[in-house]
């Protein structure tokens, strides 16, 4: 699934009217002030956070910490129940957190009608 596809999708989970500008950015559509503000909550972690709230999307980390060698996961979990989960390889554990969140909030939008 493109980054679009997953933006388009966990932005309807979250309630959030977005438009995409030319260059693929997408921008929250709101009334008042905010119409212009860029949102991306796969590269802006102030973004993926709300988005997380929003969502009651819950996170945490499996495999060895920051000083450990070995594999590290970013687990978010969906809709209250851990079959719903979404899991991510944690190289860059900031990124792979915010990929998590969007993926868990696009998983949600999907199951929206």
């Amino acid at each position: 699934m493109s980054d679009r596809e997953l933006l388009e999708l966990a932005a309807k989970a979250a309630g959030i009217d977005v438009i995409f500008g030319s260059l693929g950015m997408a921008f929250h559509a709101a009334k008042g002030p905010d119409w212009s503000k860029r949102w991306n909550p796969i590269g802006d972690d102030g973004d993926a956070l709300r988005l997380a709230v929003k969502c009651r999307i819950g996170i945490w980390f499996e495999g060895g910490g920051p000083e450990e060698a070995g594999q590290r996961w970013v687990v978010a979990e969906y809709c209250g129940c851990g079959h719903n989960e979404v899991i991510e390889d944690a190289p860059d554990e900031n990124a792979a957190t915010r990929r998590a969140i969007v993926r868990a909030a696009a998983e949600i939008g999907r199951a929206m009608p």
